[in-house]
């Protein structure tokens, strides 16, 4: 067997395991995803370490080594010559854009689900800058994540594969790996049509879509650490329509599907850049 397909479902057999060990543990005791305390799910967070616990453990049995930096290396370096820096600058403001925008598409949609906000307007103001900060401070689990997932898993499939169907590959991998928590109401809730089979493949679809603009701004760095930024700040709900929406308001699955469509447009227009930027790299060294 080829060694960079081994190391990959070694990788995936590791990452798999011992998360869905965790998600398992958390559904069997009786818990979904809205009718738990903090501390269950605090050890559901812990599943977001395991796939950067899966990439040193097969470094370590496949003698892949540790290099922090440079090729097949964890991608663990911070540079920012060569304009570098723009990227990381935009892996924390492009979540509060998609995100609004698609807040926006649910206002259109549902607009009864939304209100006047209970916080002050300074509050309301500053909220973007509170979620990049919350997500830059509160990263650390993000990037258990993304140490595997864009660090590892991502490097392997382009290897194995090439970059557009390690796009799609991949974001299915990241979709199915979630397909637990999506059981008992993660991200889309559990009282819809089809569940939880739509959800695990509105999953996938939402995971191909970060997943492709991750993986860019991991490649345009040769650094996890965008990454790492851009899915904590994803994960901290930067949008400041939030501050608006009603509690505990039923929207429809289908409008909270279509709220994705500011993040597709914007894994197509990354997808592009990088089968453009690999057709001038291929043809500047013929």
């Amino acid at each position: 067997m080829n060694i960079t397909k081994k190391r990959l479902l070694i990788y995936l057999g590791l990452s798999f395991g011992m998360a869905w060990l965790i998600f398992l543990i958390f559904i069997f005791t009786g818990h979904t995803w809205t009718g738990s305390s903090p501390e269950m799910l605090s050890l559901v967070s812990l599943g977001m370490l395991t796939p950067a616990i899966a990439h040193v453990i097969t470094r370590k049995i496949t003698n892949e080594g540790f290099r922090l930096t440079g090729e097949n290396s964890m991608m663990l370096g911070i540079d920012l010559k060569g304009r570098k820096w723009v990227f990381f600058l935009l892996a924390v403001i492009l979540p509060i854009v998609y995100a609004t925008l698609g807040d926006a598409v649910i206002w259109l949609m549902c607009p009864e689900a939304f209100g006047e906000a209970e916080v002050s307007s300074f509050v309301v103001i500053i909220y973007p800058l509170l979620a990049i900060v919350q997500g830059v401070v509160l990263s650390f689990a993000a990037l258990g994540e993304e140490l595997g997932w864009r660090g590892y898993m991502m490097p392997k499939l382009i290897e194995l594969m090439g970059m557009p169907k390690a796009i799609i590959v991949g974001g299915i991998i990241w979709g199915l790996w979630h397909a637990p928590l999506t059981c008992v109401g993660h991200d889309f809730g559990m009282d819809y049509p089809g569940f939880p089979y739509v959800g695990i493949i509105l999953m996938c679809i939402m995971c191909t879509a970060l997943g492709t603009v991750l993986t860019y701004v991991t490649i345009k760095t040769n650094s996890i650490w965008p990454a790492a930024f851009m899915h904590a700040v994803n994960n901290s709900m930067p949008s400041v329509l939030l501050l608006f929406m009603k509690q505990n308001v039923e929207i429809p699955l289908w409008i909270l599907a279509l709220s994705y469509i500011p993040l597709i447009i914007l894994a197509i227009l990354c997808f592009r850049m990088m089968i453009k930027g690999k057709s001038i790299t291929k043809e500047n060294t013929h």
